[in-house]
């Protein structure tokens, strides 16, 4: 048997506060990562249930006796020792001896993630993992099952508010503190596994079936963001031609509203187009394997940039990169051309209070090599040839988008100073949550105009330049990321984004 039980855990059915709860659970130790996923996966189903039979009983009835409170299933980890481990590894081991725990939500979502992190700290530690459930709360909103719709008028009908029967979500423990290294653990209190809590992570998972009209499910390991729709009617055209050849390796096709294309088939097999377009329209070419792309159309400025990786974080994708336009600061690079970020000034403010403008965003080797590669596969140049049409240096990021029509001097200094080669509005912003996230990034723009020289398109010159460019430079992108995902996780993730001391899960 590789699970053995804590028999001293207490086994009433209210806790000591008085709320109505389900049976407690007894701690569990595991050795296998399956065993160990199945059961925080029973355990959360179990005690969503309970909240949501204890909901679906107040609105029957208008209202319960006492409270409800079901707790999020925890996992965590002992050890003892300073044995050594495999310095090559980014992730999956313990940064010194001690205690640490997270709380776990949708163990049905993270199951194959969960496995492989339990695993990882099995062979790198050779210790139990311990399954129990956690002193945080779930929230109501967060016990639904996904899509369900709740009538506002039974609400209202209630004889008591809903927050004095169960608990809602907790901004103090909803928040990136682990992330951005500002969590201390009070004494007693183990150290965090994971970078994210399960109420943090709940949060972003409703955000984004919000801001994206898709489910959390169809979420792929690589993403792509643009600032342009062009790129997205662009990849739509791509995903149906690999969906009409089932020998793609492709799955499937997904479009907001859950719009499900399968490989082969001639029409969706599921979902509904949106009556609107959500905020940040998300596609989906999707493989078994979660090694498909998922492509996002963010819009213009930093804030949007900030706000989806903020909730794409917690899926814990392999990579992210930024495929847009910008516009061109050297007198020498033509219309079309391409820009490779190796640096970044960001001037977009929405990351200053989370990461200091003092820490560097540096280029992750492996993501440069692919673009650099796949650019060179697409247009058929190489070596020093591939220069013609593109250059690698400084990306700017600014916050203000018609910064040209303000005094000039200032701006211009600093981009000078900065050996700036392209600004736009976004990919400052995607790397540098990339690198607090601890998710591999990088950026490849095309430059549209170029309004420090006056080179700006003209009506029929842009359309010319969406029709040529903007479907090349999505192939380049696609391969680029087809690249990473056949590098093994252990080297695609950079111990470059790892800081003194992280969590064991990637």
């Amino acid at each position: 048997m590789d699970k053995r039980t804590d028999e001293s855990h207490p086994t009433s059915g209210q806790d000591s506060a008085g709320f109505l709860t389900p049976p407690p659970e007894r701690p569990t130790f595991y050795t296998d990562p399956a065993e160990a996923v199945a059961a925080l996966r029973a355990l959360y189903e179990r005690n969503t249930a309970f909240i949501r039979d204890a909901f679906s009983e107040m609105t029957d009835k208008g209202d319960l006796e006492g409270r409800v409170r079901a707790y999020y299933p925890q996992l965590s980890v002992r050890t003892a020792s300073y044995n050594q481990v495999d310095s090559r590894l980014a992730y999956g081991h313990l940064a010194q001896p001690g205690h640490y725990a997270t709380t776990v939500t949708r163990p049905d979502l993270f199951g194959s993630y969960l496995e492989t992190q339990i695993g990882l700290l099995l062979k790198n530690h050779s210790v139990a993992v311990e399954v129990s459930e956690s002193g945080t709360p779930i929230p109501l909103h967060f016990a639904f099952l996904e899509g369900t719709h709740v009538d506002g008028a039974k609400a209202d009908q209630l004889a008591r508010p809903l927050r004095d029967v169960f608990d809602v979500p907790d901004l103090n423990v909803t928040n990136d503190d682990i992330a951005n290294g500002d969590f201390e653990p009070a004494p007693g209190q183990p150290s965090p596994l994971a970078p994210f809590t399960a109420q943090r992570v709940d949060y972003s998972l409703h955000r984004l079936s919000h801001y994206t009209a898709t489910s959390p499910w169809h979420f792929q390991n690589f993403v792509l963001f643009t600032n342009y729709q062009f790129y997205i009617d662009e990849f739509c055209a791509f995903a149906r031609e690999q969906i009409a050849d089932t020998n793609s390796g492709y799955e499937s096709f997904v479009e907001p509203g859950n719009v499900v294309t399968r490989a082969g088939a001639a029409e969706p097999e599921s979902g509904a187009p949106p009556s609107r377009l959500p905020q940040m329209p998300t596609y989906h070419l999707t493989r078994p394997d979660r090694t498909g792309i998922t492509m996002v159309n963010i819009g213009v400025g930093p804030s949007n940039a900030k706000t989806i990786t903020d909730h794409i974080a917690v899926l814990r994708p392999h990579a992210w990169l930024m495929l847009g336009h910008c516009a061109g600061l050297r007198n020498t690079q033509q219309l079309g051309d391409y820009v490779l970020a190796h640096a970044y000034v960001r001037e977009d403010s929405v990351l200053d209070d989370d990461l200091p403008l003092s820490v560097p965003v540096p280029p992750l080797a492996e993501v440069q090599v692919a673009l650099e590669q796949a650019v060179a596969e697409v247009t058929g140049l190489s070596g020093y040839d591939l220069k013609r049409i593109m250059r690698t240096g400084t990306v700017a990021t600014i916050d203000n988008r018609n910064w040209e029509l303000r005094d000039q001097r200032g701006p211009v200094k600093r981009l000078s100073q900065s050996r700036s080669i392209a600004l736009d509005m976004e990919s400052a912003t995607i790397a540098a949550n990339g690198f607090r996230f601890r998710v591999p990034y990088g950026t490849l723009l095309c430059v549209s105009d170029k309004p420090l020289h006056g080179e700006l398109k003209l009506p029929g010159m842009a359309t010319e330049f969406y029709r040529t460019q903007v479907n090349q430079h999505l192939i380049i992108g696609i391969k680029a990321m087809e690249k990473l995902a056949q590098m093994p996780p252990e080297r695609l993730h950079s111990r470059k984004l790892r800081s003194f001391s992280e969590t064991a899960f990637q």
